[in-house]
């Protein structure tokens, strides 16, 4: 399959060679070949799954985030505080990607023997999709939760207000099933839309809902261009320069969720919140609580946990469907369908996003020559 220029513009990349040019642009850029296939393996996940906020969209800002040093290649986590339960861990401002991985390989160590983990992950690179670590969690047969903030990126306003004050802080929980059957994931921004799928849209792919934007004079919108402002000529769009603000979704309640991401995520792993009047503008990094749970450590033998999941799954989908063949989803579902869809078809991209991608890898040092051969 080679790429498809469709009819609205956009284009239709197969999922292998777009990961292959991911993953020799971020190894062309001073990533280890491991971390490199990581992130390229992770992003393309993120849009395989509908995520597109978090997939290869994000790959040219990656890139200006390692050569400017805002995030660093291999990294391996520093555990500041441990004990049987509990682990503190500075990310160091590697890649999510990496130092995510790892985070979540020790909270699921201890609590598989233990019963019960908690990981406080401070100073992390971007994290990506946070229903990765979900996932990773489920694969070991754990409930968990997942709170994360983004210190230094000031792009959501709070309920009632104009001027940003908030990161998207998403949202993230998961459920293990078996037999084969996927896990539930349940995967947030607290903000009406993830700042992705602002930039998204800002490229010319899916539009925004039109409550997503608050502007400068207070007024609603679904235009991501205030979110941005005006991206100098070769820069690539930075959503804390502009003048509006996302909007918290459900008004007071996600405003008021929003808040408690950057209480557990920020504040109490010392990772730090958004910012402060003091210091507005901080360096950006992720900050991640987890909780890891055993089912067996509250009395579950055998898939009694997983039998009552079921059933309630049943239940509930079997809710009348408010539109004529519709249908009623849980958690997660959606995304699986979409995989399948994408994984036959490849991965839809706005023409302007593809460009970007391409051009981050000449950037990086590949040759036309090279993407040519990895596309055909």
């Amino acid at each position: 399959m080679s790429v498809i220029e469709n009819a609205d513009g956009s284009v239709t990349v197969p999922v292998e060679p777009l990961k292959s040019i991911i993953s020799e642009t971020f190894s062309k850029l001073g990533c280890s070949r491991a971390e490199a296939t990581r992130i390229a393996e992770r992003l393309a996940g993120a849009n395989l799954r509908g995520h597109d906020s978090h997939g290869v969209i994000r790959a040219p800002r990656y890139a200006n985030y390692l050569q400017e040093g805002t995030q660093v290649a291999d990294v391996q986590v520093d555990i500041k505080i441990e004990n049987e339960m509990l682990a503190v861990i500075d990310g160091k401002f590697g890649f999510g990607q990496t130092v995510g991985e790892q985070t979540v390989d020790i909270g699921t160590k201890k609590a598989v023997e233990n019963g019960i983990a908690i990981t406080a992950l401070q100073n992390s690179g971007h994290l990506g999709r946070i229903g990765d670590w979900a996932e990773r969690a489920a694969e070991k047969g754990l409930v968990s939760i997942h709170m994360v903030n983004v210190r230094g990126s000031l792009i959501v306003a709070p309920f009632g207000g104009i001027d940003r004050r908030m990161s998207t802080s998403p949202f993230c929980a998961g459920i293990p099933m078996n037999n084969g059957e996927e896990p539930i994931i349940l995967d947030m921004a607290t903000s009406v839309v993830a700042e992705g799928k602002a930039l998204v849209a800002l490229k010319g792919g899916k539009p925004l809902p039109g409550d997503a934007i608050v502007t400068e004079d207070g007024k609603i919108t679904g235009d991501p261009n205030p979110l941005y402002g005006e991206t100098k000529q070769g820069m690539f769009p930075n959503p804390n320069e502009g003048p509006g603000a996302l909007r918290a979704f459900g008004n007071h309640k996600g405003s008021g969720l929003n808040f408690l991401m950057e209480m557990m995520a920020g504040a109490l792993t010392g990772s730090g919140c958004a910012g402060t009047i003091s210091e507005p503008k901080r360096r950006f990094c992720n900050g991640m609580f987890s909780i890891y749970l055993s089912p067996e450590a509250f009395g579950h033998s055998d898939d009694s946990f997983v039998s009552e999941v079921r059933s309630y799954v049943e239940f509930l989908k079997s809710s009348r469907p408010t539109e004529p063949g519709g249908e009623v989803l849980i958690p997660g579902e959606k995304e699986r369908q979409t995989m399948t869809e994408r994984l036959e078809n490849g991965l839809p991209l706005a023409q302007e996003a593809w460009k970007d991608i391409l051009n981050t890898a000449r950037n990086a040092g590949i040759s036309q020559s090279t993407i040519d051969h990895i596309l055909n």
